[in-house]
C-alpha cells in the first residue's frame, strides 16, 4: 500500500482501515508467537502500512 493508494479517501474511511490493520497485526503477532507465520516481514509491512494511514489521518485533520 503506497501513501498515495491512501491519501484520497476521507476520514472515517481512513479510520476503519486503521482498525483493520491493527486487526492484522495482532493477528499476526499471534501467528508469530505460535510459529504459524510462514512471512516475518508481513509484520513489517503491517506497521509501514499503520503509519502511513496515521500520517494521512493527521494530514486530513
Amino acid at each position: 500500500m503506497k501513501y498515495t493508494d491512501i491519501s484520497g479517501k476521507n476520514l472515517s474511511e481512513l479510520n476503519a482501515l486503521l482498525k483493520e490493520k491493527k486487526v492484522l497485526l495482532f493477528t499476526l503477532r499471534q501467528k508469530l508467537k505460535t510459529m504459524q507465520l510462514t512471512n516475518p516481514n508481513e509484520i513489517r509491512e503491517t506497521k509501514k502500512d499503520i503509519a502511513r494511514i496515521n500520517t494521512a489521518i493527521s494530514a486530513a485533520k
